[in-house]
């Protein structure tokens, strides 16, 4: 829970639906809010437009990536968890991810498990999950 006893907000970031939605299905007993974008601009309006206390981001997308979605991000809203997911960790030097102030990269494809924990150390949630099932903007 954030201090004003709302959940927390995951903004899940992914040009590809099928994997916003599998994202989506396995956070979805966690207690937090889940919202999705389709493309790193359209994460960039929603971002502007409320509070935001995490955000996951794909790594390759067309358009602007997910490294530099996550650059503006850190500048727009330092306060903001930083995770990236990707199937290219090896592009992804250890210089990079300080840079970025990630809080986790999460290999795809993904275990459920470990996306379920990086997100709620990301998000500083703790108890069991299932406490709370809110979905959208």
């Amino acid at each position: 829970m954030t201090a004003g006893g709302d959940p927390p907000v995951l903004l899940v970031v992914d040009d590809e639906p099928h994997i916003l939605a599998a994202i989506s299905r396995t956070l979805r007993r966690e207690p937090l809010v889940v919202v999705t974008a389709g493309s790193a601009a359209e994460a960039l309006g929603i971002l502007a437009g409320r509070r935001i206390d995490a955000v996951l981001s794909d790594h390759k997308m067309p358009g602007m990536d997910g490294t530099e979605l996550l650059r503006r991000v850190g500048a727009l809203a330092p306060g903001t968890a930083r995770l990236l997911i990707t199937g290219w960790t090896a592009d992804l030097e250890p210089g990079r991810r300080d840079e970025l102030g990630l809080v986790a990269v999460i290999p795809k494809p993904w275990d459920d498990a470990e996306l379920r924990r990086a997100v709620r150390s990301a998000l500083g949630i703790h108890g069991p999950a299932g406490a709370c099932v809110r979905d959208g903007l």
